[in-house]
C-alpha cells in the first residue's frame, strides 16, 4: 500500500489493536505482536479551515439544496451541525434525540471517540434541532436525528452528498472533517482560549488542541 501511504497507517493500526487484543485474550503469547517493529509512513498533517466567504459559499449551497430538494434534507442538516457543533462526524450521524437537552442546551453524548462526554452547544443548534423535529418530513419513530432510509436507522452515506454539495460550493479539496477544524479555527479567531477551545472540541489531551496553537498569533499580536 506504499501508494496509499495514509490508507496503510491506518490499516497498520487496525492490525497492531488486533494482535493486542489477541495478546490480550490469550490467543497469543504476550510481545509477539509483528505489528511492533514495522514502521509507519510519514504523514504531514493537512490543515484546512473555511475562510468566512467559503463558509458563506457552503452556507448558500445547502439553503439552495433544501429549498429545491436537490439533497436529502438529514445530510444537509448533518452539515449545518457539523459547522455549528464542531463534533466528529460520527458523532452527528449516531446522534439520537435522547442525547438533546433542549432546556440546558447541551448534547449528552454517551460514547464518543473519547468516552461519555457532553456538547454545549448556542442558540443557533438548539433552533436548529428543533426545526428538524418539527420536519413534515422526518419519519415518526426514528430515534436517531439524522435519519436514515431504512426504518430506525441513521444516514451511513455522506461522502457521495458531500462530494456534490462541497463541489457546487467551489470547495473540491474540503474533506468533511474539516468542518471540525474550521470550528476550531473560528473560536480562535473570537479570542477563546486552547484551554476553551479543547473544551468545545471535546478533547482529553492538551497536545490535542495544541495544533491549533498557531493560528492564535493575530491574536497574540492584538494583545
Amino acid at each position: 500500500m506504499r501508494d496509499t501511504p495514509y490508507d496503510a497507517n491506518r490499516c497498520l493500526e487496525v492490525i497492531s489493536k488486533m494482535f493486542n487484543l489477541a495478546e490480550l485474550w490469550g490467543l497469543r503469547a504476550d510481545g509477539t505482536n509483528p505489528r511492533r517493529h514495522i514502521p509507519k509512513y510519514g504523514e504531514q498533517k493537512r490543515e484546512r479551515y473555511l475562510t468566512d466567504e467559503e463558509l458563506q459559499r457552503l452556507g448558500a449551497v445547502l439553503e439552495n439544496a433544501e429549498t429545491n430538494k436537490t439533497e436529502p434534507l438529514p445530510v444537509i442538516f448533518a452539515i449545518r451541525l457539523l459547522i455549528l457543533t464542531g463534533c466528529r462526524l460520527g458523532e452527528i450521524q449516531t446522534l439520537k434525540w435522547s442525547y438533546i437537552d433542549f432546556a440546558e442546551g447541551c448534547l449528552r453524548l454517551p460514547d464518543s471517540k473519547t468516552g461519555a462526554k457532553i456538547v454545549h452547544v448556542g442558540p443557533a443548534v438548539i433552533g436548529l434541532l428543533q426545526r428538524m423535529k418539527d420536519h413534515d418530513d422526518r419519519p415518526e419513530g426514528n430515534p436517531y436525528v439524522i435519519y436514515g432510509t431504512l426504518p430506525l436507522k441513521f444516514w451511513t452515506d455522506m461522502q457521495k452528498p458531500w462530494r456534490r454539495i462541497r463541489e457546487k460550493a467551489g470547495l473540491s479539496d474540503l474533506r468533511i472533517h474539516d468542518l471540525r477544524h474550521s470550528f476550531a479555527s473560528l473560536a480562535v479567531s473570537s479570542g477563546q482560549s486552547l484551554a476553551m477551545i479543547g473544551k468545545l472540541l471535546g478533547h482529553t489531551q492538551v497536545q490535542t488542541t495544541a495544533r491549533y496553537a498557531h493560528l492564535m498569533s493575530d491574536i497574540v499580536v492584538d494583545a
